[in-house]
């Protein structure tokens, strides 16, 4: 019996088994809860709780299954239920009222509770599938098709869902094969670059220098951003596959799991799945039966955010500090403990049994030409909808947050989007109907990133905005380079004085300068996008910056130090205390008229009055410039 024929028989075993485990529990109700750190968070693990106790009480034959993130964060703690006969129900926020209603009235009586619902998903499945998704017009899953729906801690639901697939393809192949169907499908690295994938696995094949090692950075640090994270959390053995099939298309023995000791979940899934992997002969020596051998270890960051640079990483591995390295050599010639190296994000690793199982056409025929496939995105911010989403490259901004994100919050104005990241760039108004690839984000000035995508609206201040994405990437830095270390804490001191109401005519011009001096001058990734905020802040919102200085005014109403809080008479009721007790400092008064007013001097401007003043009323507001603090008699105290 030829290789090919046992890598086909034992894998098809496998399959059957996986199906055969399926076909029985879709026989009875099936419950799936959303278990994810998002879920978790709002949650989840007291909901799944409330079902278990609910379904062993009434001694019902149900199937509650823990699965990861569906991508509708803004509705945690979710809930499928897929009962025969009955179309499949997502429901969120699910309470505990809400789950033991479910149960009583739905999986112990026949009332779908479509009060709760969400939404309805495609029943004629083996899984429940994303297709009725509300958003699912503009969405194209492709990643994340699975996560949500299936168990990450059992291999059976990936299997059964042609899960290793394209694996047993790959291993009847030949590895230039594999990296001449990626390289004419076109993917490019999701980590942010956009380097094409199949061009860095020929660079590493071609080394003759062995052995060769594969690596997934999964050290996702951008504030924001938990694309990576779901992923590993939903559905591992998809990134476990694809993983796999670079170490063979490289001739690779071992891989590594980068991923930052902060995702515990994340970290325990992995090695739940490593382990089930191992024991069907999917995952060690002698893959399937072929002669093809490889494993694959995690390895825990300590968070920092300049190891998501592969230079860095690999010295973190090698158990150095993680700071970056001149380039070339490249990993791909010179990478982990000086041999050949591929280095590819968790989103990219993803894509390939996808690739593999349905062709290069196939992969190539969604997007557009320079960026086929789709894009990930954590939509995070003043955005309704915020979560996961997957949408085909060449989407617009607009259609991403109007049509996906169910559009801004409390009906206020959109403002800007923050996207890629910490280091990426802010777009206005303006940029709406641009295209979300990775030329035309370069070219506005922006980049794709790893897929963070921050939306602001009108209380946002974009020079403080920018002074805040500066912060986080200027504490991060590793100081190596000169520009990084140093240029980086000049603009932050800049911005800061400008925030604060002290910043000089000639601040703006110095900061262009020094921002592209640092993009030049700096030797990683991190240095040469830091400058990214402040100078497309600058290209579309100079007006705030001349704002904040020539006026002492911050048009956004969000700088503390040039602001006030006052009382406005006229609508302050005499009959309302709660601002008063809503004071950390004791701030606020009663005025011998019984109206409230302000003492500036003791007013820390935390916002809670705010906050606590009846919508009916409205009393309290902020103004720019902000008054003088005036001494009276009894204190100082606003003007109203």
């Amino acid at each position: 019996m030829s290789i090919a024929e046992t890598v086909g028989q034992r894998y098809e075993a496998l399959k059957r088994a996986a199906l055969q485990k399926i076909s029985i529990l879709k026989s009875k109700p099936l419950v799936l809860v959303g278990t994810a750190t998002c879920g978790r968070a709002a949650g989840a693990l007291g909901i799944l709780s409330v079902f278990k106790e609910e379904v062993d009480k009434n001694q019902l034959d149900v199937e509650i299954r823990e699965v990861g993130c569906m991508g509708h964060c803004y509705a945690e703690p979710l809930v499928v239920i897929a009962k025969p006969g009955f179309p499949t129900l997502c429901y969120g926020p699910v309470d505990e009222g809400t789950a033991k209603r479910i149960v009583s009235d739905y999986l112990l009586g026949d009332d779908p509770c479509y009060d709760f619902a969400l939404f309805a998903l495609d029943p004629n499945d083996e899984f429940p599938t994303y297709e009725d998704f509300p958003r699912g017009v503009i969405e194209k899953k492709i990643i994340l098709a699975d996560c949500g729906l299936i168990d990450p801690e059992d291999i059976d639901h990936y299997i059964a869902r042609d899960g290793y697939a394209a694996l047993t393809g790959v291993l009847e192949k030949k590895p230039s094969y594999v990296i001449e169907e990626i390289k004419e499908s076109k993917l490019r690295g999701r980590g942010g670059a956009g380097f094409p994938t199949g061009l860095k696995w020929e660079r590493c094949y071609l080394e003759k220098d062995f052995p060769k090692y594969v690596i997934c950075n999964a050290d996702e640090g951008d504030p924001g951003a938990f694309m990576d994270r779901a992923i590993l959390e939903s559905n591992p053995h998809q990134l476990i596959e694809g993983l796999i099939i670079a170490g063979y298309a490289v001739q690779a023995a071992k891989g590594y799991i980068y991923v930052r000791a902060e995702y515990p979940l994340a970290v325990s899934r992995l090695r739940v799945a490593l382990a089930q992997a191992r024991e069907r002969g999917l995952l060690g020596n002698n893959i399937l039966g072929s002669d093809f051998s490889f494993e694959i270890d995690i390895f825990q960051g300590s968070g920092a955010f300049v190891c998501g640079e592969e230079t860095a990483l690999i010295a973190s591995i090698e158990g150095c500090a993680g700071v970056p390295r001149y380039r070339p050599p490249y990993p791909a010639t010179c990478g982990l403990f000086g041999k050949p190296t591929v280095i590819n994000n968790v989103k990219t690793l993803s894509y390939i049994p996808h690739i593999m199982r349905q062709g290069a056409a196939w992969f190539k025929s969604i997007g557009t030409e320079n960026s086929p496939g789709t894009a990930v995105f954590a939509l995070a911010g003043k955005v309704v909808g915020t979560g996961l989403v997957e949408v085909p490259m060449g989407t617009t901004i607009r259609e991403l947050i109007y049509d996906v994100g169910n559009g801004i919050k409390d009906e206020k104005q959109f403002k800007a989007v923050q996207i890629g990241g910490p280091s990426g760039g802010c777009l206005p108004g303006s940029a709406l109907d641009l295209p979300i690839d990775f030329d035309s984000l370069q070219e506005a000035g922006a980049m794709m990133g790893s897929g963070g995508l921050v939306v602001l609206d009108e209380d946002d201040c974009m020079v403080e905005i920018a002074r805040f994405f500066l912060d986080f990437t200027q504490k991060e830095s590793c100081g190596k380079c000169t520009f990084c270390r140093l240029g980086t804490k000049q603009m932050l001191a800049i911005l800061t004085e400008i925030t604060e109401g002290k910043g000089k005519p000639e601040d703006i011009e110095l900061l262009q300068e020094l921002a592209e001096d640092v993009k030049m001058g700096s030797l990683c990734s991190l240095g040469k996008t830091a400058p990214n905020p402040i100078l497309t802040t600058l290209r579309y919102f100079r007006d705030e910056y001349e704002a904040h200085i020539q006026e002492g005014r911050c048009p956004a109403l969000m700088c503390k130090e040039l602001i006030t809080y006052v009382i406005i008479p006229e609508k302050c009721s005499k009959l309302c205390d709660v601002c008063i007790g809503s004071c950390p400092t004791e701030a606020i008064y009663t005025r011998p008229d019984m109206l409230k007013a302000i003492h500036l001097d003791k007013c820390v401007k935390c916002n809670s009055c705010m906050v606590a003043c009846p919508p009916q009323y409205k009393a309290v507001v902020k103004i720019s410039p902000p008054l003088a603090v005036e001494k009276e008699e009894g204190g100082a105290e606003s003007e109203g």
